[in-house]
């Protein structure tokens, strides 16, 4: 049996994926977003990677089976719940978007991540 390698995150070769929130989900802006994946596990219930992004904002609808653990690498972001609450998260700093949540992602400052999406069937 081959043992699994060890995967780390130097900075990519390859360009990113390059993107921008969609039209009916944009409330302010529409920023450049961009995404190195650098990992997939191979049922395709994890992958990890580095995601930039310009100032912005736009809502996020998380279903019941995904939730995401990011880094703050660089910059500043603010999650709005649908509550009226918020959740700032700057450089040096963590946090986990949970199954379910519904809210507001907002780019506050030039943001560089590390994430780690889990999508469970």
């Amino acid at each position: 049996m081959t043992q699994p390698a060890i995967i780390r995150f130097d900075p990519p070769a390859a360009g990113p994926v390059v993107d921008h929130p969609r039209e009916d989900r944009r409330v302010r802006g529409c920023p450049r977003r961009e995404t190195w994946t650098l990992y997939e596990s191979s049922d395709g219930v994890t992958s990890c990677g580095i995601w930039t992004c310009e100032p912005g904002a736009w809502r996020i609808v998380f279903p019941p089976t995904k939730e995401e653990y990011f880094f703050v690498l660089e910059g500043r972001v603010r999650l709005h719940d649908a509550a009226g609450g918020h959740t700032e998260v700057a450089a040096g700093q963590g946090a986990v978007i949970p199954a379910g949540f519904e809210g507001m992602f907002e780019v506050l400052e030039p943001v560089r991540k590390h994430f780690v999406v889990v999508e469970r069937g």
